[in-house]
């Protein structure tokens, strides 16, 4: 058997390709200028400026990639560390492990129902998952926040008797499903639709079809995937590497956590109350945005009314539920921030911050034992978190090399004496593998749309569906490429080798690819709203 490479080894190997281009691909770069997308400015490529510049062939500069990268996606990194220290205090208290047994037990009993036991009770949770994944991916753009829930899922997949993969699908590859087919992603469809100057948000008829078509897809996928594994364990191909995530498992169901209900918990409960109360109070309305559209509602005095109400009663059942629900409106307030309060990185990394303090506290751990286990989370995470800058570098060398600019000139010409058809593929091929190397969406939107919208013009293909072949080709990969600082953490988090990944996922993105292809095909030939 073949010894995969480590992580590390592989995106090395990529930036010493990458400085390998800038020695042969001459340098060229475009000139660009701000405009104004909806209500903020946006930097864009000035059509017609592409010029030759001096070559930068990149030499010692693979080994300051690190640096560069680091400093480029520190959010990213002191996301990961900041998530993964507040889960290691969180599951320190087996709280997650309490709440899947209980789950489990509940599950079984309704397994019992005829209907449910027909279609299958762990089919339905899956599904039912990645719906709701799906919709965060496709309505605001969930991609970094997938990464704080891995550690949640990957338990239940493996008690739920498959494989780490299964629980990475659950959540990462649900959203980012949602993401490529979304139908009011502001980060993707937004950017993309205000620069080719069409109206926000237009043809959502038809994205939300492709939505459907999509998520189904990739659940079908996933359960097929999770029934083989289940079937025959050996199959997966992370059976030996998931022995950490069955130990794990095994060892909490060995010594299961003891019901009770300690007074700094009850403390706790009601000083987070009044902070609740007082935020609702401050707050008494938030306009949450989805898409174009806007509603205004009395989302934090309902949710500090439930909390109180829900902690009260789960506080006395045992501890281990009160922190399960700190960790449920950890995740009702993160959603009610990013759509009402344009929460990114930072506010979510407090959030989960907090999210881990609080639930050390209720478990009765004091500040130095707090303080020791979120460090030990973040060592155990740091891998992860050194491979997302690592990953990054690759994009730096690039850049610095002067290359990006002209691959996409070179690539973009070939667009001007081809049919429909044929131009809407390579504009489709384009874009996709544009993403392997830039995996930013609003970052290449802001490259791409300024000549492919005028491309789309002089071919006669609607600026829609090259709106729609940038969304599709933004996404999918995104799911593969080393340079995604999210795939990577993910991967650390779930102790899953890229290489590994990149085996077991290559032929299901490479269907997607096609799926998407089909997709743009009515669009050309059919009168579609907003087409």
């Amino acid at each position: 058997m073949k010894r995969v490479p480590h992580t590390f080894t592989i995106v090395f190997s990529l930036i010493l390709l990458a400085a390998g281009l800038t020695w042969f691909v001459p340098a060229g770069e475009f000139e660009r200028e701000m405009v104004t997308v909806g209500e903020t400015q946006k930097e864009v490529v000035v059509e017609g400026s592409f010029r030759a510049v001096d070559a930068a062939p990149q030499t010692w500069q693979v080994f300051s990639a690190l640096f560069n990268g680091f400093c480029d996606k520190a959010d990213i990194v002191i996301f990961i560390l900041m998530v993964g220290g507040a889960f290691w205090i969180l599951n320190n208290s087996h709280a997650i492990d309490v709440g899947v047994l209980a789950f489990l037990r509940r599950v079984e009993r309704l397994g019992r129902i005829g209907v449910i036991r027909a279609v299958g009770v762990n089919n339905i949770i899956i599904s039912l998952v990645m719906i709701m994944f799906s919709l965060f991916g496709a309505v605001f753009g969930m991609s970094e926040e997938t990464i704080a829930f891995v550690v949640v899922f990957i338990p239940l997949a493996i008690q739920m008797g498959y494989d780490s993969l299964v629980g990475v699908c659950m959540c990462y590859v649900a959203a980012h499903v949602g993401f490529a087919g979304a139908m009011l992603n502001p980060f993707t469809i937004g950017i993309a639709q205000g620069i080719a100057d069409l109206p926000l948000f237009s043809g959502l008829e038809y994205r939300l079809a492709c939505w459907v078509v999509l998520t189904t897809f990739c659940i079908a996928f996933v359960l097929w995937y999770a029934r083989r594994v289940k079937k025959n364990p050996l199959k997966s191909p992370v059976h030996q590497l998931d022995e950490y995530w069955r130990n794990r498992v095994a060892e909490q169901q060995a010594s299961p956590a003891e019901y009770r209900s300690p007074r700094v918990a009850w403390v706790l409960y009601g000083l987070l109350s009044v902070v609740l109360i007082v935020v609702a109070v401050l707050f008494p309305t938030t306009t949450l945005k989805i898409g174009s559209a806007q509603v205004s509602l009395v989302v934090m005095p309902v949710l500090a009314g439930l909390f109180a109400f829900s902690g009260f009663f789960l506080l006395r059942k045992s501890v281990h539920f009160f922190i399960l629900d700190i960790l449920l409106f950890t995740i009702a307030y993160l959603v009610v921030g990013v759509l009402g309060y344009d929460w990114y990185v930072m506010e979510i990394s407090a959030l989960f911050l907090a999210m881990g303090i609080l639930s050390g506290i209720a478990d009765g751990q004091g500040a130095d034992g707090i303080a020791k286990l979120f460090l030990a989370g973040c060592k155990d995470i740091l891998s992860a978190a050194l491979v997302v800058g690592l990953a990054s570098g690759i994009i730096f060398i690039l850049k610095d090399g002067h290359v990006i600019d002209t691959i996409l000139y070179g690539l973009s010409r070939s667009l001007a004496h081809t049919g429909e058809v044929t131009s809407m593929g390579i504009m489709y091929l384009f874009q996709t593998a544009l993403n392997l190397v830039m995996p930013s969406g609003s970052a290449k939107a802001a490259l791409t749309m300024p000549i492919m919208a005028q491309f789309a013009d002089l071919i006669g293909v609607s600026r829609q569906t090259t709106v729609l072949a940038f969304q599709f080709g933004d996404g999918f990969t995104n799911m593969i490429t080393p340079t995604s600082g999210v795939l990577i953490g993910v991967l650390g988090i779930a102790r899953i080798p890229y290489a590994t990944w990149f085996k077991w996922a290559w032929k299901f993105i490479l269907i997607l690819i096609a799926l998407g292809f089909v997709l743009m095909l009515p669009t050309l030939w059919l009168s579609l709203p907003g087409f």
